[in-house]
């Protein structure tokens, strides 16, 4: 049980040490000199910008997922999305704490009615830890996902004024 413990506490050290840095985590130990192999001279270093980026990108891959982020940063997303040359946003609705070799992703979706929410959130989250750990080096812990709402087909276009009961 202590080096349990133990180990979970260094990994919860590691982790907010790194969200403290907010910038960037190292991968390699930064070891030199020619006697070691070309591969393991220097250090790789990857922005939590990084991890944000491809786990959203990742969620955004499985159907059934209509867009992610709060209320709020949807409806800023979708402003800024109109603008011309304006640039979707991948990032929104994730938000990741990156260790020196773990990170843990959480996850704001919105979901497409009709769709099994265990099934997308089983599909997103395989395909999230698939991705960051392929592409970062880094061992994904945990992804959380919360569903914060469904779209609707007919929340699509513009709809004229339904007919008030009253008039």
């Amino acid at each position: 049980m202590t080096t349990q413990t133990t180990t979970v506490e260094k990994d919860l050290s590691a982790r907010q040490s790194a969200k403290a840095a907010h910038t960037t985590t190292a991968l390699s130990s930064g070891v030199t000199g020619v006697d070691q192999p070309a591969a393991n001279r220097g250090r790789t270093s990857i922005a939590d910008v990084v991890v944000v980026k491809v786990a959203g990108i990742a969620a955004r891959e499985i159907p059934g997922v209509h867009d992610m982020g709060g209320g709020l940063s949807r409806t800023i997303g979708a402003v800024r999305d109109r603008v011309p040359g304006g640039r979707p946003n991948v990032g929104r609705g994730v938000k990741v704490e990156v260790g020196e070799r773990q990170t843990a992703i959480d996850l704001d979706l919105v979901v497409e009615y009709g769709v099994t929410i265990t099934d997308v959130a089983h599909d997103v989250r395989e395909n999230v830890i698939s991705a960051v750990e392929r592409i970062t080096g880094l061992e994904v812990v945990e992804v959380n996902i919360s569903v914060n709402d469904v779209h609707l087909p007919e929340d699509d276009g513009d709809h004229s004024v339904a007919d008030s009961r009253v008039e």
